[in-house]
């Protein structure tokens, strides 16, 4: 019997490299559903190679030009995820949550009821939504593999091991393109020269995360919230060659940490073929690297944002959702040359800290409209600020 899977977001990068996987092992999958924003014509070639039969494109315009340009086409079209229920009358065996950004949270929400497994590579609904996603997930007996490198990570070391066996988890960072640029040269980096990661191909807006090193507190954040774990138990250290992805120490003395290749295709492989003994054909060992490991304790005075950490509430707050909010707002206008990288990295930490934001420290999220009435709220703050 066929795999039946969803893909949400299809035309990301990790949509792209899930279909890649299927592609090579079609007979053992069939897809039910494929979701975009604006990317139509990627979406419509993706569906007739696939043979997929729904479609939901949810940016008005794109979803116009879908309807017209599969007229002809045996394919239901929809823009928005109103109708999963009739899409995915069954549950489905796989989901792929891939879409970017908070925008992904209420798709990724939605499906957990219309599937029996569900990989969530979407870092802001893990990092905004968690206890949303968690009690949605135990109500539906719903599966979850996060699909993060790190969190993957964790998540295989741990296996059956409860989480009060653990005394440290160390996420690593690549340090981005500025591990080894001296302090005093900061102010000479250019748009260009941030997003020139040396070991991930990435998009632009999380290639500029990782060279603040933003994207590891968000990291750290989802650890905290998917495996439960105090902050103090969890921290960053820079390993430039990204090979290892976490490293866990236990209480019984033993440690044990995880390596791969920089290449998403692992995760996500791992994911769809979780359970099954499916293996695929991998690089050998690089003895080079692993001879020269070389982690060290994040410098602060190059990445101040990962003290952020150290202001955050113990329990997932609505905070979190302005820490994305401000970081992606800021992070835009870096990429639009309106703000160079010292102000980028200045004012996340400056904004995220203004009073009438601190408050939401104290106000844990109750519903996805909560959360992106805030999301709202934030960017029209942000506007009347003038940056």
């Amino acid at each position: 019997m066929k795999k039946k899977i969803a893909i949400l977001g299809s035309t990301s990068s990790i949509g792209k490299s899930l279909l890649n996987i299927i592609k090579k092992d079609h007979k053992k999958f069939k897809i039910e559903l494929l979701t975009a924003n604006t990317n139509f014509k990627d979406l419509i070639n993706q569906a007739s190679k696939f043979k997929v039969k729904n479609l939901i494109i949810t940016d008005i315009d794109s979803f116009k030009k879908t309807k017209i340009l599969c007229k002809n086409k045996k394919i239901n079209i929809f823009q928005n995820f109103e109708n999963l229920k009739k899409i995915l009358p069954k549950k489905v065996d796989y989901v792929m949550s891939a879409i970017s950004g908070i925008g992904g949270l209420l798709p990724t929400y939605k499906i957990i009821n219309r599937t029996k497994l569900i990989a969530i590579a979407n870092k802001e609904a893990i990092v905004c939504g968690w206890p949303l996603i968690k009690k949605e997930l135990k109500k539906n007996k719903t599966k979850f593999i996060p699909v993060d490198s790190e969190h993957f990570s964790i998540f295989s070391l741990l296996s059956n091991k409860k989480i009060n066996t653990v005394e440290k988890i160390y996420i690593t960072a690549s340090g981005g393109p500025f591990i080894n640029l001296p302090r005093n040269q900061f102010k000479k980096i250019k748009l260009n020269d941030a997003l020139k990661h040396p070991n991930w191909k990435m998009g632009k807006k999380i290639t500029i995360d990782s060279a603040t090193l933003m994207n590891k507190v968000f990291e750290v954040i989802e650890a905290k919230n998917i495996f439960d774990i105090d902050y103090d138990k969890i921290s960053i250290l820079t390993h430039p060659k990204s090979y290892v992805h976490t490293i866990i120490k236990f209480k019984n003395g033993l440690s044990k940490f995880l390596i791969h290749e920089p290449d998403m295709k692992i995760p996500i492989y791992n994911s769809v073929y979780y359970e099954e003994s499916k293996y695929s054909k991998s690089s050998p060992l690089d003895f080079r690297t692993l001879n020269n490991l070389n982690f060290q304790i994040v410098e602060k005075n190059k990445f101040p944002l990962v003290g952020l950490l150290d202001t955050l509430p113990k329990y997932p707050s609505l905070f979190e959702t302005i820490l994305i909010t401000v970081n992606d707002y800021l992070v835009n206008k870096f990429l639009d040359n309106k703000i160079n990288y010292l102000e980028l990295v200045k004012l996340i930490s400056e904004i995220s800290n203004l009073n009438e934001f601190q408050k939401f420290k104290k106000i844990k999220p109750r519903n996805i409209k909560q959360i992106y009435n805030l999301r709202d709220y934030v960017h029209l703050k942000l506007n009347t600020l003038g940056i």
